[in-house]
């Protein structure tokens, strides 16, 4: 028992033709290359003190860790984005390097705001709409909370299976079904090797589809402490909570993850996993393969530190290199 909660709690994302892990400290992305050579990327977790103390208040941690976890893995999705169709040595043809950045920071940024503003409309106000259309039909504030959760956790599902269905998206999935193996594999003391990850489920409690699920279960009960009369302040209170919703939900993550090995407590966590049957997919060997190179590269770099890790090259020219490729 106590061997099964010494091991460090990994945490990872799935990428195009890749997988990153991290830990507390480092982040590492493997790719398949189009010559089927792997290609590494590596950036480091700065423990910045503001950051790190708002990490240990309970309902605050999750929306910091949220923040920290989509910057750092929208660097690896850039990596993987543009080298995986690209074979090793054709990557780097840039002119105006300078103009470059600038694009895609903008790019990048433009991307953001838009999802941003999508997903807010799209799993925020549309439900609370629908709902509201349906008035007549289920009126009183426990039947438009009940309606308007309906239509969100619908909205998820569909969204979830539409984008599913694309060959990009499926390959995704099926590396995000060997990024949970791989964590498995190791949580449960087993030798890397093909074979004893692929035996592994390929779901897994901590994961984030899971966390997604219980912001609309988390968000249903929440909104019972709101009013729902008139439609402009139920709006308003929605968008308002978001945070709330987003700090409870993480909570919520973690525990359920604690009770994981309690036999009836266990299943709490279930509704999580049942949402993970739609973003993972049963991956193939070669898959499992980049996703074991990727864990095996953060250890490398977690029990010899980065400095003793040889560096193919830097994507910064400058000194500090908090963004490196890794061999």
């Amino acid at each position: 028992m106590t061997k099964k909660q010494q091991p460090p709690a990994y945490g990872g994302q799935a990428l195009i033709e890749g997988v990153m892990f991290g830990s507390r400290n480092h982040t590492v992305t493997a790719i398949r290359r189009k010559d089927d050579s792997l290609d590494y990327f590596y950036v480091p977790k700065e423990q910045k003190p503001f950051s790190t103390k708002l990490k240990k208040i309970p309902f605050v941690r999750g929306i910091v860790a949220l923040i920290e976890s989509a910057g750092i893995g929208s660097r690896h999705l850039t990596f993987a984005n543009e080298r995986y169709d690209v074979m090793p040595g054709e990557e780097v043809e840039s002119n105006g390097e300078e103009t470059s950045k600038l694009a895609m920071v903008i790019g990048v940024a433009a991307v953001g705001v838009l999802s941003l503003l999508f997903g807010k409309f799209a799993f925020t106000l549309v439900p609370v709409l629908l709902a509201q259309m349906l008035e007549f039909m289920a009126p009183g504030k426990t039947a438009q909370i009940l309606l308007e959760s309906f239509f969100k956790l619908s909205l998820l599902l569909i969204y979830i299976s539409l984008i599913s269905m694309t060959p990009l998206i499926k390959r995704v999935f099926k590396y995000h079904g060997a990024e949970h193996k791989v964590i498995n594999a190791y949580e449960n003391g087993l030798p890397l090797t093909v074979e004893n990850v692929q035996a592994q489920s390929r779901l897994h409690y901590r994961c984030g589809s899971s966390f997604l699920l219980f912001t609309v279960i988390v968000g249903m009960f929440i909104y019972f402490l709101v009013p729902t009369d008139p439609l402009w302040l139920r709006i308003v209170n929605r968008i308002l909570l978001i945070p709330v919703v987003i700090g409870v939900s993480f909570e919520v993550l973690q525990f359920t993850n604690s009770l994981r090995n309690i036999p009836v407590l266990k299943y709490l966590g279930y509704p999580g996993l049942w949402l993970q049957l739609l973003t993972t997919k049963e991956p193939e060997d070669k898959q499992v393969e980049v996703a074991i190179a990727s864990f095996n590269k953060l250890l490398e770099i977690e029990e010899q530190g980065i400095e003793n890790v040889e560096i193919l090259k830097s994507t910064d020219t400058k000194v500090e290199n908090s963004t490196v490729p890794v061999n």
